[in-house]
């Protein structure tokens, strides 16, 4: 048993007491206790209903609530002083780590008109938090706006496309009745009526110039993620690739080449 141990206990116990108090348990199926089970304490919040036991400032005024068991020592620690949960904000784009790749500032310039994403990303780039040296921005901002500007991306930064998209779920294992749990983030969906692309931005240098070249583990976060959307989305196709930031160049993948790293078919 580590350090931390009993204040996971204690917090989880007040959690557990909150939840009954809030008449929240009946409305959760058994895969989401199955994940609460799994990744708790750690990266996964529920959504629930709640009542007249939390404020509706808390909430800004709507029906659920978003609760969390977290990993981290220092907050178990606060928790485990306190003697109950806490309400606190959600982690933001202002907190995200300083930028080191082009990857990085893509997920925010998209959202700027074309005409004024090399000022803001100039801009961004040179703020004193990050430290970063001028000729380690012009990289950074060359490298970003290349991916941006090019035509072959178009959609990715179109109406149908969404960024930073959480994804957690249960995907089946090899055995019959087996499950594996997912957690992770998508950097770009793009989901239409006629299909889903799933894409992940990759700093890789050199990158790799064919699929078979691409390290194992991204063809297996590619099929877990597609896994878990192709039971979202049923009777769509869920198309993967990777986004080589240096080129930049957007490198599909096969399924033939995803379905071999899917949790089920490794040794």
């Amino acid at each position: 048993m580590n350090d931390h141990a009993e204040l996971i206990d204690k917090f989880i116990e007040s959690f557990e007491l909150v939840a009954e108090n809030l008449d929240v348990f009946e409305t959760i199926d058994s895969i989401a206790e199955q994940l609460a089970e799994w990744f708790w304490p750690g990266p996964l919040t529920l959504i629930l209903p709640k009542n007249d036991l939390i404020p509706s400032i808390a909430t800004a005024g709507l029906a659920n609530v978003a609760l969390r068991v977290p990993s981290h020592p220092l907050a178990l620690e606060l928790l485990g002083a306190f003697g109950g949960p806490l309400a606190a904000p959600s982690a933001n784009r202002s907190t995200h780590i300083s930028p080191t790749t082009a990857q990085h500032v893509i997920q925010s310039l998209p959202e700027v008109p074309s005409e004024r994403r090399a000022d803001a990303a100039r801009r961004f780039l040179a703020l004193p938090v990050h430290g970063l040296p001028p000729e380690e921005q012009d990289k950074i901002g060359r490298e970003t706006l290349a991916v941006l500007a090019d035509p072959t991306f178009a959609e990715l930064w179109g109406a149908d496309a969404q960024a930073e998209v959480p994804v957690v779920g249960l995907i089946p294992g090899s055995a019959p009745g087996t499950w594996h749990a997912l957690s992770g983030q998508i950097d770009r969906l793009v989901v239409t009526s006629e299909r889903v692309l799933i894409v992940d931005y990759k700093t890789l240098r050199p990158p790799p110039a064919t699929e078979e070249a691409v390290p194992a583990v991204y063809l297996r976060q590619l099929a877990t993620y597609q896994a878990a959307l192709q039971r979202i989305y049923p009777g769509r196709p869920v198309d993967c690739a990777l986004l080589w930031t240096e080129g930049p160049r957007l490198m599909p993948i096969s399924p033939a080449r995803l379905a071999g790293h899917l949790h089920g078919n490794l040794p």
